[in-house]
Formats: C-alpha cells, structure tokens, sequence
C-alpha cells in the first residue's frame, strides 16, 4: 500500500514539474536589463527564446519577433530544442507512469507494471529534468558571462524569472523520477522476500509432511500386526468352538 502511495506522491511531483517546463517555454522574462549603474530608467529591454521586447515607462511593451530560426544565436536553438525535448518527453513520461502506476486497471500484470514506472522515472529523471536544467542553466550562463565581461559594450541582462521556474520544475521533475525508481525498488524487494518466504515455507511443510509419514507407517505396521493377531484369535476361538 505505502508503494502505491509513493507512485501517487511520485506522479504528483512529476506532472507538476512538466507542467512548469510547459510554462516556461513561452513565458516571457527570461532576461530582463539591468538596472545597475543608472540613475533614472526610461524603459525594460526583455527577452525569451522568441521575442525580444522593450517597455516603457507607460507600460506600453513594443516586441520584435526573432526574424529568422538560422539566423538565431546558437544557445537560443539548442535552448529551444531542450525545452522542447523536455516537454514531448514527459509527455510520454506522464502516459507511461500511468500506466504503471498500481492504482490503474491497465498494463498487465504487477511485473509489468513495475517495469513500466521505472522507465517513466528514468525518463523523468534523464530527458525532462536534464533537458530543462541544461536548457536553463545553459541561457544563465550567457548572461552572467555578459553580465560579467568587462569588454561587453552592449546591454547587459540579469536572470529572468522564467529561468527560476524552469529549475524549479526541472528538479521536481527529477524527485519524482527518483521517486517512481525507488518505490519500484522496493515493491521489487518485497515480491522478492515474500517470494523467498513462500519457498521456505513449502520445503519446511514437505519436510513435516515426509517426516509424519515416515513415523506413521510403524505406528500403521503395530496395527496391522494387531489385526492379523486379532484374526488368528478370532480364528482360533472358532476352532476351538467347533
């Protein structure tokens, strides 16, 4: 019962996560400008892995569409091709964990389906949670090493909150992947030493069983040597009677 409580913990955890992923794909402030140095700011320079965008002091936001996905620089592609990866993957990782999952009427048999959750975990754990880190973390890198280049003449950018959700939904991504493999771990564990209990159990009660028999049968031979005597008796008594 405490696994199946673990697999629902562990769904939870997972769908959560890929949900932020799915989120953070098109949210926008993935980079905001920095504040540092200027007295009076006029207008927020932001950016995401589709537009970049420029708002001013009225609020008013004026976005310009990347006008071509070749002519992108190479960390917004494969940030792009993370994400994405990120999102169909655990997708696939959410059907597969329900169908493993103990408290589902599909999947076959209780081996089956252990097998099953272990790889959606696997899945969770390898391709969305190392997806949308490396995507995340690899977009924080080109910031802060702009951020930090004293030779970057140009506008610099700070973290955006987009890439603080990414990691949040990541790493809950890779607790319930942990999570789906441990309990899975441990069902096999149990079914193993139950298994081994079974088997002990059998060779203990055939071993009772042939050794009752083997005292039983002087026991039976007594009584068959008892009715044999008793029928010469009887048979001796006519004998005698006649």
């Amino acid at each position: 019962m405490s696994g199946m409580y673990q697999e629902i913990m562990a769904f939870v955890l997972t769908t959560s996560g890929w949900i932020l992923e799915s989120s953070t794909v098109s949210m926008d402030f993935w980079k905001v400008s920095s504040n540092d140095g200027s007295v009076i700011t006029t207008s927020t320079f932001w950016a995401n892995l589709w537009k970049h965008c420029v708002t001013d002091s009225t609020g008013i936001s004026n976005c310009r569409d990347f006008p071509s996905m070749l002519a992108l620089d190479g960390y917004i592609q494969a940030c792009r091709g993370l994400m994405i990866a990120a999102i169909c993957l655990g997708l696939f990782g959410s059907v597969f964990a329900l169908v493993g999952m103990k408290c589902t009427k599909i999947g076959g048999s209780d081996k089956n389906k252990a097998r099953i959750a272990c790889f959606a975990g696997v899945d969770f754990i390898l391709c969305v949670g190392i997806c949308s880190l490396s995507a995340c973390s690899l977009y924080a890198h080109r910031i802060t090493t702009e951020f930090f280049d004293p030779m970057f003449m140009s506008q610099k950018y700070e973290l955006g909150a987009a890439l603080f959700i990414g990691w949040a939904g990541g790493i809950l991504c890779i607790l319930g992947g942990s999570v789906f493999c441990f309990s899975v771990a441990d069902s096999f564990s149990r079914s193993h030493s139950q298994a081994n209990y079974i088997y002990r159990g059998a060779a203990s009660h055939s071993h009772i069983t042939a050794y009752t028999r083997g005292q039983t049968k002087p026991v039976k031979e007594g009584h068959a040597a008892d009715n044999s005597s008793s029928s010469r008796v009887q048979h001796f008594d006519k004998n005698a009677y006649v």
